[in-house]
């Protein structure tokens, strides 16, 4: 019996052209996706860094000038506040606005709800796959801190829900101080996801969510 050995025929000059160049390509991609993601992430941490001391700076002011009465945030892109999660390590800084620049940034309060602090059912969006990526393990009764220049605010978890894109309801106006944390869901789907993933706290006194039992 013989054994028969087929030698591989050399691949043309232009097909071995065409292989080194996609892979140089692919490279070449590879590394300006990588500085764009880094770029994205240093830009954002400065960012947080410098929307914080914007923030204490802010709150100096108001401390000074003995200021008691709440200021409306009203450009796109100022610094509303610095939101905490304390049992997530979240701490991240709130802008007005949720363009695609603020979300990047940091997170946004939802155009044409209350600022939180005030009554009514204040939302607040970020992106789920930077900022708000921790919430996929927020619990009820978590508390959430927000401080503003005119105050400290101190909200607990009531629920946590999945909902449809469309679904606005969970921004309805409410008679109680509510804040309403928004983002995408699932957290890990690739590509546009499906659902939104909703966070309802209701604001408590820091005395009172002290001493508050978790609930079940």
């Amino acid at each position: 019996m013989k054994l028969i050995i087929r030698r591989r025929m050399p691949l043309p000059r232009r097909t071995r052209w065409l292989l080194r160049a996609s892979r140089c390509l692919c490279f070449i991609t590879g590394i300006l996706a990588l500085a764009y993601v880094g770029f994205t992430l240093l830009d954002a941490r400065l960012y947080q860094a410098s929307a914080k001391r914007s923030l204490e700076s802010q709150i100096q002011v108001k401390r000074e000038d003995k200021i008691t009465q709440p200021k409306a945030a009203l450009k796109a892109d100022e610094v509303l506040g610095l939101m905490d999660i304390p049992r997530l390590g979240l701490s991240v800084a709130v802008l007005q606005g949720t363009n695609s620049r603020m979300l990047r940034l940091g997170v946004g309060h939802i155009k044409g709800t209350p600022l939180p602090g005030e009554l009514g059912n204040s939302g607040i969006a970020g992106h789920r796959d930077t900022f708000f990526r921790a919430l996929e393990d927020v619990r009820r009764s978590d508390e959430i801190d927000f401080q503003t220049a005119t105050g400290q605010f101190r909200y607990q978890v009531d629920w946590v829900k999945v909902v449809a894109p469309d679904d606005t309801s969970v921004l309805a106006p409410s008679t109680d101080a509510a804040l309403t944390l928004v983002t995408c869901y699932p957290f890990y789907f690739v590509g546009p996801a499906p659902n939104r993933f909703v966070v309802r706290a209701t604001r408590v006194s820091i005395a009172d969510a002290r001493t508050a039992q978790p609930r079940n």
